[in-house]
């Protein structure tokens, strides 16, 4: 078991990359706060997954939801030792200039807002407890090597990953280890909004720039959440994985 009694907080662990990673996370031992706007959702997977498992309504651009996460973690489990901040949305794939503000604003909010929040809530934590933690950030090769149409939401993986970076030398000092996963485009909810439409032409124009020749699967991020959250990923921080079959190459 390479998270057995670890606590994690996993938001947006209620579809997509999140409830793959929830599920991995399970099967290694951990309990698990699940934090996601779709409430119901969270409750279904928290009843299957068993009582290793809770699940809060969190909107995670709001700064009273994260404190409302961190207590009912700590009420419900005692402790937190892992944070994967999985949560994140996009504007639909078009022109920069055709992005309305409130689209731009709320993208910001939930992608990059959200690491703030988090490590304002949740490394006093740490640091009480003295033992040292963990962040895993779901950034995307959308900040790495960036696709026409999404602009905005480049930007915003692209601040994760040097934020992520920055966190990790700062918080070095106090064991607290902070990397991220940068995904290729997968089997989520936010597909059809990163190409645009969900056709097969679209498709098929995606998986021809993976040189794996697929997308990702939830599993696939799951597993690098996993290492990265363990031991055995103790000496390994300020880094970036990309799970994304060559996309970056």
């Amino acid at each position: 078991m390479r998270l057995e009694d670890k606590i994690a907080i996993v938001t947006g662990g209620a579809q997509g990359f999140g409830r793959g990673i929830v599920e991995r996370f399970v099967e290694e031992g951990a309990r698990v706060m699940i934090a996601d706007l779709n409430d119901e959702a969270a409750q279904a997977l928290a009843r299957r997954l068993g009582p290793a498992v809770r699940a809060i309504a969190c909107d995670v651009s709001r700064d009273a939801d994260w404190a409302r996460l961190l207590e009912e973690t700590l009420a419900a489990f005692g402790r937190l030792d892992i944070v994967v901040n999985n949560a994140g949305t996009s504007h639909r794939n078009r022109p920069m200039l055709e992005v309305e503000e409130a689209e731009f604003d709320r993208i910001y909010a939930v992608n990059v807002k959200s690491i703030y929040l988090s490590a304002r809530h949740c490394v006093p934590v740490f640091r009480r407890q003295g033992a040292g933690g963990v962040f895993v950030q779901i950034a995307s090769t959308a900040g790495v090597r960036p696709r026409p149409g999404l602009t905005w939401y480049n930007g915003t993986k692209g601040a994760v990953i040097v934020t992520s970076r920055s966190m990790a030398v700062e918080l070095a000092p106090e064991k607290i280890r902070v990397n991220c996963i940068n995904p290729v485009a997968g089997e989520t909810p936010l597909l059809a909004t990163f190409m645009g439409e969900d056709t097969p032409e679209r498709r098929a124009q995606f998986v021809a720039s993976i040189p794996l020749g697929r997308f990702s699967t939830p599993r696939d991020v799951a597993n690098a959440a996993l290492f990265l959250a363990s031991d055995e990923a103790a000496f390994i921080t300020g880094a970036c994985l990309e799970v994304d079959g060559g996309r970056c190459v």
